[in-house]
């Protein structure tokens, strides 16, 4: 069965090629982090301003960010990692991504705009399913795993 990925870019400035791969990287990481391929999760493409509101209204940050998750399954008794798929909540979550936060950061870390936007999608969907990066060593996990994903489609650092 396909994978439940909804790519909407509300800013209009990515082409067909840019949703398919954001949408090609996350039917990936469903495969690598074994997630239950009906479990749904929404990507939506915003402007700065768009996501500045979202931060500031959701997190408390008063200003513009690059990626933001918004898992539904927050709370829940879940495990922190879903590794063999079961479990998993029919509903991941949403996905916010900034267009230009990540325009700004590929030429900021000196790689493309396919590869950054690529890393955003799968850093989003890793904090749907429970990664997190608070100490050293979740964050080292998140990274390996996240550079497997984009390294299957040729999205080196």
């Amino acid at each position: 069965m396909d994978k439940q990925i909804h790519v909407v870019d509300e800013t209009e400035e990515l082409s067909q090629n840019h949703l398919d791969l954001v949408q090609s990287v996350l039917e990936t990481a469903y495969e690598v982090r074994d997630v239950n391929p009906e479990s749904e999760v929404s990507v939506t493409i915003v402007t700065d301003e768009e996501i500045h509101q979202l931060n500031r209204d959701y997190r408390g940050i008063d200003r513009p960010t690059d990626v933001l998750s918004f898992a539904l399954n927050e709370g829940e008794d879940e495990g922190p990692h879903f590794e063999d798929g079961e479990g998993v909540p029919e509903l991941l979550g949403d996905i916010i991504i900034s267009v230009q936060k990540a325009r700004e950061q590929a030429e900021e870390y000196g790689h493309t705009f396919e590869r950054e936007l690529g890393f955003l999608a799968v850093h989003g969907f890793l904090h749907l399913i429970g990664f997190d990066h608070q100490s050293d060593e979740e964050e080292k996990e998140m990274l390996a795993v996240q550079e497997e994903i984009l390294n299957e489609h040729d999205l080196k650092k």
